[in-house]
Order: C-alpha cells, then structure tokens, then sequence
C-alpha cells in the first residue's frame, strides 16, 4: 500500500507558540485517516501544512511522491475543506461551482450538477448563498470537495452546521469515496464521526501527534 502523503518531522510555529513539534507520519493509499484533538492542537494547521496553505519552519511534506513548496504549491488531484467554505455570496452555488471548475477545466457543468445532487441540493435552485443556512453551505463546500473526483481528500470539520439526517447522508457520501480507493483526512469534533468513518485514528496535543486507533 504506496505513502499517499508523507509528513517528515514536520514543526510549526506562530511566534512563541509552537503548534506543530516534530510531526512524522504517513497516511497510505485507500484509508480514512481520523484527526482529533481540542481546539489549538494543531489538527488545522497540520492540514494546511499538507495543502500548501501555509510553509513549515521545518521538515518536509510530500503528496504523492511531490514536496510541497518545492516542486509544486499546491497538492494536485485534492479536494479540500478548511474551517468556513468561502464562496461569492451573490452567486448560486451552481454558478460558484461553474467558476471553480473553470479554472482547471477538468469537469463540465453535468458533472457540476452531479456532484450538487450527491450532497442534497438542488442545482437548478435559484437562491443565492447569501442566503444559504450553515448546512446548507457546508454541503456546497462537500460537493465542491468531491466536484473533480479527487484521488485525495483533506476535510476540516466538513460536518459542521449539518442536522443528524444531513450527518448520516454524508457519513455515507464519504464512505462511498472510499470504496473508490480514495485517501481521506477527517477532522471532527463527534465522536461519532470518526467511530463511523476512520479506518485510523491520530490524536494531536500539544503540538505532537500519536495514533491512537
């Protein structure tokens, strides 16, 4: 089973405050990788350390064989969701997925569709996300997550704002991309989330990070 993500004793810190301490671990191919920990462990920032959103003091990163920050920025063939999906509020989510997949040009507006329909929306709704309850736009954000079908997944609480049915479809919707053979990092706060959907579980405190399941 081939290193999908490879983190090399990896450390972060935000002026005195060390937030990541000599973090190694490598997530493989085809697993739904659980991270927990309370709120300033460092499950955030370690995923934006994986995605390129923000450089380690030290260490190295690779995704699929490529450092990150050295030979490429970004991780290519990822969906991600960190903290709040930030959209154009004016726009439709259909309309602000249309503009997301034109920058890469890899899907077209059926599969936009597609993927709006996967999460429960209604493409052809009218309503601007402006106007969109939290669930609502969280399940906008899954959908733009899954849009391209990535061979990897890096979610950042992406149940947040969602009631126990919303919850349930997407436990489901996420356990589906596995059985594609994705590679999926989850954060979450329930219990329940990571018990239903980790193959693996690593606990972040104090800026270290063991696996704990």
């Amino acid at each position: 089973m081939r290193d999908v993500i490879r983190v090399m004793d990896v450390s972060k810190s935000f002026g005195e405050e060390t937030v990541l301490h000599h973090i190694s671990y490598d997530f493989k191919e085809g697993r739904i990788y659980g991270i927990v920990g309370n709120n300033g462990s460092g499950k955030t920032v370690l995923m934006k350390c994986i995605c390129g959103f923000l450089i380690p003091d030290s260490g190295e990163i690779t995704v699929n064989y490529k450092r990150i920050g050295k030979d490429m920025d970004f991780p290519q063939d990822t969906g991600i969701i960190i903290e709040t999906p930030g959209f154009l509020p004016n726009l439709t989510g259909m309309r602000n997925l249309e503009l997301l997949a034109s920058l890469r040009k890899k899907i077209d507006k059926k599969a936009v569709a597609e993927a709006i329909r996967a999460v429960g929306l209604d493409p052809e709704m009218k309503k601007p996300v402006s106007k969109y309850s939290l669930g609502m736009r969280q399940r906008l954000g899954i959908a733009q997550a899954l849009m391209e079908d990535p061979s990897l997944l890096i979610l950042d609480e992406p149940f947040n704002g969602l009631d126990k049915h919303g919850v349930s479809q997407m436990h489901e919707l996420i356990l589906a991309q596995k059985k594609k053979g994705k590679t999926i990092l989850l954060s979450s706060h329930s219990q329940k989330d990571i018990d239903v959907l980790c193959d693996v579980v690593c606990e972040m405190d104090g800026g270290v990070m063991h696996c704990i399941r």
